[in-house]
Order: C-alpha cells, then structure tokens, then sequence
C-alpha cells in the first residue's frame, strides 16, 4: 500500500503567501526551502513524458482520500511548462495544470482549453500546489488532485489508460488567453495513473533470470515500428515456473520503448526460422503468426508483474515449445536516428514448482476479418463473447481465479471493457478501459472494444497486421485448464446476406466467386450511414460462431456454430465518488491561482 503519509499537509503551508490582485487569489511560489525534517509522500511509480528526456513524471496514489500525487520534474525549464489530461490526447477539451511566468513572476493554476485548443483558468482550482524546488538534477512540481473534482473541465481519473499531453513554455506569457495549446504542438504518454493497491510477494530463494532481448536493433527513423525477434530456450530445459517478470530497457530509450511481449510458438513446430525484423515485413516467415501465446507483456510505465505466491506460469517441459517471439513496439516521433536498442523482458523463474500451474486465457474477438469497422467512424463497437456453454464445458466445477488481464487493440482503438454475465446480468468488471479478481463458472465473459476510424476511407478488418484491428482480453488465472482461447466472431452465413443485402441496396450483383475473400467484399462495398448502420446490426442481433478452444489450438467437443449472443439486461453501477455524495466540487479554493517567484524557478 503506497498511500501517502497524512502529514503532507505541512506543505499546505506555502498558501500563507496567498495574497488578492484583482478578483483573482495569488499563490506565492517562491525557491521552496524544504525543512530540514520533513516528510514527503513516497512517489512509488515513474515515467518519462518525452524522448529528448526533458521531463519525467513521478506519482502515487491514495485510495482512502481518493487522491493522486503527482510530481513533474523537469531537467531545464525555461518560461514554463504545461501538463494535461483528455480523452484519447488531443489538445482541445484538455484538463491542464500549468505553472508559467510573465517575465517577473511566476504562476501556478488549473486550467482547460476550448475546443479549439485556447487555455483559460479554471474557476474552480482543483489542483493543490504541495511543493517546488531546484536541484542539480532540475526543477521539481510536486502538487495533488482528487481522482474526480465534480468539475465540468475537469477529466476523471479512472482504470486504465489515461493520455497525458506535455508541453514547455519557451517565452513568458502576459496573460493566458493569448495561449493556444494546439498552437504549441504538445507531445502525448499514455500510462496507467490508478494501479492496485496490494503489496508484491516475495521472491523464491532459488529463483533464477531469462533475458529475452532485443538483438542490438538500429532503431528504425520512422513514428511506428514493431520489432520481431525469435529467441531459442537451452535445449531439454525442465519445467519451472515464471513467478515475475519486469521490462529491460535499454538506458536512453525509455521514453521510445512504448510496448513489449514475449511470445510461446507452437509447440507443434519443431523449427521456427531465427527471424529478426520488422513484423509488417513481407520477408517475415509465415510460422511466426503461430507464435501466438503470451507469456509476458508490459507497457510503457508498467510495474514489474508478479504472480500469487501459489501460482507460476509454466516454462520448459512436455508440451511446450523452445521457441519464443519477442515484440517490441518503438514510438519515435521524433525520428530519432541511429539509435541502438537491446530493451526486452527478463524473466524470473523457479525450479520449485508451486502448488497451480497459472494460465492465459484469450477473450474478445477471433482475428477473422468478418469483424470489420466502417471507415469514417467516431466511435464503433465490436463485441467477443465467451458463452456459458464454453466456460461450462471447459473449466472445472469449482471455477478457476482471475488475478489479472491484460487489455490490448491496434490503432484504432479507443477502450476495451471485459465483463462477468450470470443470468444476463453484469456481475463483475474484469478489467475496463474506458480510454485505451472474481470467481465464475458457467458463466459469460464479454468484452467490448470501441474503435476511431475516422481517419480511414476503408473498413478495417480484424487480423494480425498494426493498419488491422484486434480486441483481446489476455486473462490470468489458476488452476491451468485446458481452456487457452474463448473467442466468437459474427456467423459468416449471416455476413454473406449482409453482404447480398447491400450490394442489392447500392445497385451492384454480390459476387459469389469462390475465390473472392471476405476483405475484398468489404473494399467493394459504399460505405455511407446505411451500410454502417446495416453491419452494426448484424453484430448486435446474428448468431455467432464460438472458438472454445483447448491449449492443441482444437476445439473443446461440442457444436459451436450459430451460437445466441449472451444477453445483458443490467450493466454494473460505478460507485459514487466523494465530490458527488456531497454534493458540492472538492476545491476549497473557488478562484484561479497566480503564483510568484524569487527568482530561482
């Protein structure tokens, strides 16, 4: 539990400077001198913002106040500089903290752009400066905000990704309505601000690593790059259990790295070609689609993941395979050139075989392209069901235990929520994302991902590939079934009178060529507000097709064709928050804040 230490309050102490200029209330800022004995909050989680490195952004969290503690450092500040919250990133309808200067003196505030990306003050101040000061190391922002303040301009702080936009302000400001965030070209992080509150169990004695790195790779001078890299483990390696994993980041890069997984090949293939590149590459070997079973996955800003301490995942052994596909996901927006990365995973395992074997288990969608978005969307749903009837036929009477999931999508995506269905009723969250533990058994899990398309003049069908899309739900849990995969997709029956339907609407005769593919339907069709319509229906209301598949990739016994979609009458209520049982806004400051400085900020 990180919950920071009450006596934080003391910083409370620097609103003695507050002072009246006009109708607005003045925060003195001044070259904070911290006592010699003082107790800060224990700021447990990191990231960088930016690749060059210049800003970092330290937290944690207090669940019993419903609170976040945030602290921005920043290597060389200048004029000012600039931190927000939306809603997938953009610059407009940002919630903003800023701290700024007119030349003479400095200012710290709460503030939110227009949608047209111009910065105001906020009336409500719901952002608490705690503290600043100067080091060799840069200038330090520490400050506090309650996970909702019940303002209209404020953003929540939830599960999930939240998108943080960043900028530094070169040149003072007068007044800050002659300031435009757009205009500033803001970069944007994503991180998980709101992480669970439980202590991390202790390593076995005989626990032992595995480094599955990155070869030495010259960072491609391109936004987007995903790395694939096969990795061999020691021949005839025994059975051991994963009991942690944590990310290697090669030093200089941690703001480049954005993802990493590591991947189990089948254990069907003897051989997998030693393959590293681009994985969009037309050069990559076909058998590396087969190298599909997670074993570790982490994410910029992510904790190391640790198991419960009687559960491991297994590595090595019968009926596993010595082939792993490493991933990584490279975000250089600065297109930085000629860097050298070697950042992976390293696992931690035992030879000490604890009392569950642990596994992953795959929800969503099946990658089928008869799952398709319509271009031009603004917000589309695709929906993946793992029926009743799989989870009764596969899991063991007493139920198995989720500890964990891990949520992922391609470009498109906008938020993935996976939920517990007993009797048509939402019975638990799994995991939800809204912007990017239980028991069941005979139960449905749905997962629901929402896509933007709005960009793209083509439908976006699902598949492997980064410009196709997924919607997965890695769930972790014990005891290991067999059960690897409970997926659906929309009945291909079904879609092909979809498909007679609307090219009967647009004037064209649907093609029943034998070697035309699902894709190619998709391309020919005109996209306008009816075939989108059409299709959104089709996947709310068609029967679906059930991958209830075993570890062998074959499907458990049973017929699992033209499937009735699970039906959720209720979905589960958020409980309130603090701001909304009292029925007034957090703030005990209802003016904008304008601070000074001596000088040294």
């Amino acid at each position: 539990n990180h919950e920071p230490d009450p006596s934080i309050n003391k910083y409370n102490v620097i609103l003695m400077y507050l002072t009246v200029l006009a109708t607005v209330v003045v925060l003195l800022v001044a070259s904070y001198q911290a006592p010699a004995v003082h107790s800060r909050p224990a700021l447990a989680y990191h990231i960088p913002l930016d690749p060059s490195g210049q800003l970092e952004l330290s937290w944690n969290i207090s669940y019993p106040t419903q609170e976040v503690y945030l602290e921005l450092k920043v290597k060389e500040l200048h004029h000012g500089v600039l931190l927000g919250m939306s809603d997938q990133g953009e610059p407009t309808n940002a919630d903003l903290v800023l701290l700024w200067d007119d030349g003479h003196k400095s200012y710290f505030g709460d503030a939110w752009s227009d949608n047209e990306g111009r910065v105001m003050l906020d009336t409500q101040q719901d952002y608490e400066l705690l503290e600043t000061h100067q080091s060799t190391e840069g200038f330090f922002l520490l400050f506090k905000r309650p996970f909702s303040t019940c303002d209209p301009h404020d953003y929540i702080i939830e599960e999930g990704t939240v998108h943080i936009i960043y900028a530094m302000l070169e040149r003072p400001i007068l007044s800050l309505h002659e300031l435009n965030i757009s205009h500033l070209q803001p970069g944007i992080q994503r991180v998980l601000l709101l992480r669970p509150d439980a202590p991390s169990p202790a390593l076995p004695r005989d626990v032992r690593t595995l480094e599955v790195l990155a070869p030495d790779v010259i960072i491609p001078t391109q936004e987007t790059t995903y790395w694939c890299h096969i990795y061999q483990l020691p021949p005839n390696m025994p059975k051991n259990h994963i009991v942690m994993y944590e990310s290697v980041i090669t030093p200089g890069n941690e703001a480049i790295v954005h993802h990493i997984e590591v991947f189990e090949c089948s254990p069907q293939m003897d051989t997998v070609p030693q393959y590293s590149g681009s994985c969009d590459s037309k050069m990559k070997p076909r058998k590396l689609n087969y190298c599909r079973h997670v074993l570790a996955a982490w994410a910029l800003g992510a904790e190391p993941f640790y198991y419960p301490a009687d559960a491991g995942l297994p590595l090595g052994g019968e009926g596993s395979s010595r082939f792993l596909r490493l991933e990584v996901h490279y975000h250089n927006p600065l297109l930085i050139s000629g860097r050298r990365d070697s950042s992976g995973i390293r696992l931690w395992y035992t030879p000490s075989l604890r009392r569950f074997d642990a596994g992953i288990m795959e929800l969503g969608l099946v990658y089928t392209p008869v799952m398709a978005i319509p271009p031009r969307q603004r917000s589309f749903q695709l929906t993946g069901y793992c029926t009743a009837k799989c989870t009764q036929t596969a899991l063991p009477v007493g139920g198995v235990h989720i500890f964990a999931s891990q949520l992922h999508t391609h470009l498109a995506g906008l938020g993935v929520r996976t939920v517990l269905v007993r009797g048509g009723r939402e019975v638990d969250v799994v995991q939800e994302d809204k912007h990017f533990s239980t028991h069941y058994q005979g139960d449905a899990l749905v997962t629901k991902c929402t896509y933007n398309t709005e960009d793209r003049n083509k439908a976006t069908v699902g598949g492997f590939g980064i410009m196709e899309e997924m919607c997965v739900n890695y769930v972790h849990y014990y005891p290991r079934t067999q059960l690897e995969l409970c997926k659906s997709h929309v009945d291909t029956d079904y879609l092909q009178k979809y498909f007679s339907l609307i090219n009967r609407f647009q004037g064209r005769e649907s093609c029943s060529c034998p070697g035309t593919t699902v894709e190619e339907q998709f391309s020919l069709l005109s996209w306008d507000g009816f075939s989108g319509e059409v299709l959104n229906s089709l996947y709310l209301t068609s029967p679906i097709s059930m991958h209830c598949n075993q570890s062998t990739a074959e499907l458990f016994p049973g017929e699992w064709e033209k499937q009735e979609i699970p039906v959720v009458t209720a979905e589960l209520q958020r409980a309130p928050y603090p701001c909304e049982l009292s029925g007034r806004a957090s703030s005990q400051n209802d003016n904008p804040t304008e601070v000074r400085s001596s000088g040294s900020v």
